[in-house]
């Protein structure tokens, strides 16, 4: 069981959306909460908000020792629970993603999370105690089309996790993941830069359907239907974190509840014309 003593908690991605949500939400219940943030400007507006707060880039193993290390000086050498949350989302064709840019989706949505849980897990099998909680996706259950390097990126942290989980079976460290549909937050408006980016629409077999797709990710306010704020996330990691029998999964938004459902129920090729019907209705 978790220490008497003020619960720690390190989480990624803390400048805007689910991670901002969840470190505010957490101080207010009396966590101690490192907030990390890739970009210097957010870890000062983080720890001007009353954060403590760490820089971390997923993408660089340096900066993820050099922030773990910042995180045990708050924390006084030990950790109670990590909540992995800092992703982006590639959009485009499988066709037309290079190698560079699914490795790039790669290194910030998995790699970066994994390397980071490494260096943490020594020290909770040492507590005898811990929580790891991975903020996954829709996407970890269903691909969708224009979508590839997302889903594959959350596909394989789905498969990494239950490993983990079952490795560290009756270590006193529970591992958990939540698996959220759409939310509030400015992981649109990353998924258009990183779009921009990396794929040439012009020289697309897809070009009229990226037309489209950039309306919708371009839209300001919600996008898709069920659209829920990032204090539904909340309530499940508080779940996560808090409860003595904590669960392995965590759904968040109707969508996921319907999608998880239909993908027991149906065959793979129902399931395929489901998702096509759903990208055709401007949902994916």
């Amino acid at each position: 069981m978790m220490s008497t003593a003020q619960r720690s908690i390190l989480i990624t991605g803390c400048s805007s959306g689910i991670g901002h949500c969840c470190a505010h939400g957490l101080a207010k219940r009396g966590w101690l909460v490192i907030a990390s943030a890739r970009k210097p400007r957010d870890v000062e507006r983080l720890r001007d908000e009353g954060l403590a707060s760490v820089r971390l880039d997923l993408d660089q193993p340096s900066s993820i020792a050099e922030g773990l290390e910042q995180t045990f000086v708050f924390s006084g050498g030990r950790l109670d629970a990590l909540f992995n949350n800092g992703a982006y989302g590639q959009a485009g064709a499988v066709e037309d993603l290079t190698r560079d840019v699914l490795r790039a989706q790669f290194e910030t949505n998995l790699f970066g999370w994994h390397d980071l849980t490494r260096r943490v897990i020594p020290v909770m099998r040492a507590q005898g105690y811990g929580r790891i909680v991975q903020n996954s996706s829709v996407l970890g259950l269903t691909a969708m089309p224009f979508r590839g390097a997302y889903a594959a990126s959350k596909f394989a942290l789905e498969g990494l996790t239950d490993a983990l989980r079952l490795e560290l079976a009756g270590t006193g460290i529970e591992v958990c993941l939540i698996e959220p549909g759409p939310i509030l937050s400015r992981f649109r408006e990353n998924a258009h830069m990183a779009y921009q980016r990396n794929i040439d629409q012009q020289a697309s077999f897809f070009r009229e359907t990226y037309r489209r797709m950039e309306e919708r990710l371009t839209k300001q306010g919600p996008a898709q239907p069920f659209t829920l704020p990032a204090e539904a996330v909340m309530k499940q990691l508080v779940h996560a974190l808090e409860s003595q029998r904590p669960r392995p999964r965590y759904y968040v938004t109707f969508p996921t509840y319907l999608l998880g459902a239909l993908r027991r129920l149906l065959s793979t090729r129902a399931m395929d014309a489901c998702m096509r019907a759903i990208s055709r209705g401007g949902r994916g």
